[in-house]
């Protein structure tokens, strides 16, 4: 069984019980779109699996890290090689970046949706970004003695 097929939306539109008939024989069809996000097309009993097998391994990983000195040690070890972008980040930084993944993983798994762990990462990532170019982070962290005036609540508009 193939993990992925690959078809263009317009085959599913003109053919569509051709093109499920791929569920078959791959675990997934991947839908190209022209002018759009690719979709994916996959059976319920599948996500369902997936979604197990996530909470299982993220449930498992938080009760290792949380109980165990040794497994925070190694999970700080091993971070730079996951997440290589870290580097760039003060030691004091790493360390919170595990903490809060560790924090956000089992809270978004309980909702089944993940966004906030790829939001996570992503906000860890443009903080390395920062650190990484000398002139940015002198140009965000040092104090200009200015003050532009109070800041809106995110959404509204002024």
């Amino acid at each position: 069984m193939t993990t992925q097929l690959e078809v263009n939306f317009s085959e599913l539109i003109n053919k569509p019980k051709a093109t499920l008939a791929g569920l078959a024989g791959a675990k997934r069809i991947l839908l190209r779109r022209r002018d759009a996000e690719d979709l994916v097309i996959t059976t319920a009993a599948r996500v369902e699996q997936d979604a197990q097998i996530m909470s299982a391994g993220t449930r498992m990983f938080v009760a290792l890290v949380r109980h165990d000195t040794a497994a925070r040690s190694l999970l700080l070890e091993i971070i730079p090689e996951a997440f290589p972008w870290v580097r760039f980040l003060p030691e004091k930084s790493v360390r919170a970046f595990a903490a809060e993944l560790a924090e956000v993983l089992p809270a978004a798994e309980s909702l089944g949706n993940m966004s906030a762990v790829a939001t996570t990462i992503a906000a860890w990532q443009h903080t390395a970004e920062v650190h990484s170019d000398p002139e940015l982070l002198a140009a965000l962290t040092t104090d200009r003695g200015e003050d532009y005036g109070p800041v809106p609540e995110p959404g509204v508009t002024g």
